[in-house]
């Protein structure tokens, strides 16, 4: 059985190599192919196809993480920026195994790059659309990217006696361009006396699908059927079953900019206790990282929201939300968002609502795990 000691030493062993044949081949700074680079640098470890080397020869025990670049299911959501961290700092820039070494000493920029570009070609099918298209979640706005992620919103309305609701959304990825989605909302209302009504709302449960995705745009729609699991009598579910669908959009603008948008529309299946709406969200916003992307990153958001019901008289309800999302730990799976939600039209009896969530990327690890 191999031993701590010999896995050390095996790795260090690597790690020289790899330094070894960057500088026997004029250094660092004398490759400039993608390929070449990762050959001298990362086959190592990282084995010549990008599925890692066997174990008898890396000298150490590989991590759980130990990624496999062939994978698309694993590499495409990552971001390059992500990448790039990892391959600067070594697994401590994002919070993963210490066993990365860093390159920042015998790598240059230009060719950290050359060498994302290399491992991206390592995942053949070009269906899965990119990480860059992950484009940070705005408070009300869906998405258009397929994700692996829990989220927990909370809105609290600004009356003496303030409203409060939870929805916990579970989503799932499935293969490329499918992900699932169950959301239940949990609520404490009160009526015109101050009495609260406590309670679980209409479950929602969906299905979404990438449409069309490209190097800078995506565009998904989803499907959703509501259940009327709520206690219509105290305010907590329609009291009907509803179907949803919208359509959403993402798109990575210049100067580390992105607009996201959603159209859709509730059919209920009874209209005499809940009327036809439709509704329309738009978040423009833009992100920005601390420490070459290793620190925090901070995204300013400014969204629009807004909803109507399809009946005689209705009038057309508009929102605005100043908000931001910062991530909170090393490897940036835990986010959390806050925002302000003003009425500008409809106003009638709707206050100002606060509205934040907590985030967990479950993909990219557990909840303990990346902040150190």
């Amino acid at each position: 059985m191999r031993t701590a000691r010999d896995g050390v030493i095996g790795f260090l062993l690597v790690v020289g190599s790899a330094a070894v044949a960057l500088a026997g081949q004029g250094g660092a700074r004398g490759l400039t192919s993608g390929a070449a680079i990762y050959r001298a640098g990362c086959a190592g470890c990282h084995g010549p196809d990008g599925k890692g080397a066997p174990d008898t020869t890396v000298g150490f025990d590989k991590p759980d993480t130990f990624p496999d670049f062939t994978d698309c299911a694993s590499t495409t959501p990552e971001l390059d920026v992500d990448w790039k961290a990892t391959i600067r700092y070594g697994g401590r820039g994002r919070g993963f195994s210490r066993i990365m070494p860093a390159f920042v000493e015998l790598l240059t920029d230009v060719q950290i790059d050359a060498v994302i570009a290399h491992l991206r070609t390592l995942c053949s099918d070009r269906s899965w659309p990119r990480g860059e298209l992950n484009l940070p979640r705005p408070l009300t706005t869906e998405k258009a990217f397929p994700e692996d992620e829990t989220v927990v919103t909370t809105t609290v309305g600004a009356r003496r006696a303030p409203d409060v609701s939870h929805q916990i959304a579970y989503e799932h990825r499935l293969g490329a361009r499918h992900q699932l989605e169950v959301s239940i909302p949990v609520a404490s209302l009160h009526d015109e006396t101050g009495k609260p009504a406590r309670g679980v709302g209409d479950v929602g449960i969906g299905m979404k699908r990438v449409l069309v995705a490209s190097a800078q745009s995506i565009v998904s729609a989803q499907v959703e059927i509501v259940v009327p699991t709520g206690n219509h009598d105290k305010g907590l579910g329609s009291g009907t079953t509803a179907f949803e669908a919208f359509a959403a959009y993402g798109q990575i603008l210049p100067a580390h900019l992105f607009l996201q948008a959603q159209v859709g529309t509730a059919q209920p299946t009874s209209r005499r206790t809940a009327p036809r709406a439709i509704f329309g969200r738009a978040a423009l916003g833009g992100s920005i990282r601390q420490e070459a992307g290793v620190g925090r990153m901070w995204s300013p958001m400014l969204e629009l929201i807004t909803d109507r019901d399809l009946e005689d008289g209705a009038r057309t309800s508009v929102d605005v939300m100043p908000q931001f999302q910062v991530t909170l730990n090393r490897r940036q799976h835990i986010r959390a968002g806050l925002g302000l939600q003003v009425p500008v039209a409809n106003t009638g009896q709707r206050s100002k609502q606060v509205v934040f969530y907590l985030l967990w990327d479950w993909f990219d690890g557990g909840l303990l795990q990346g902040w150190r």
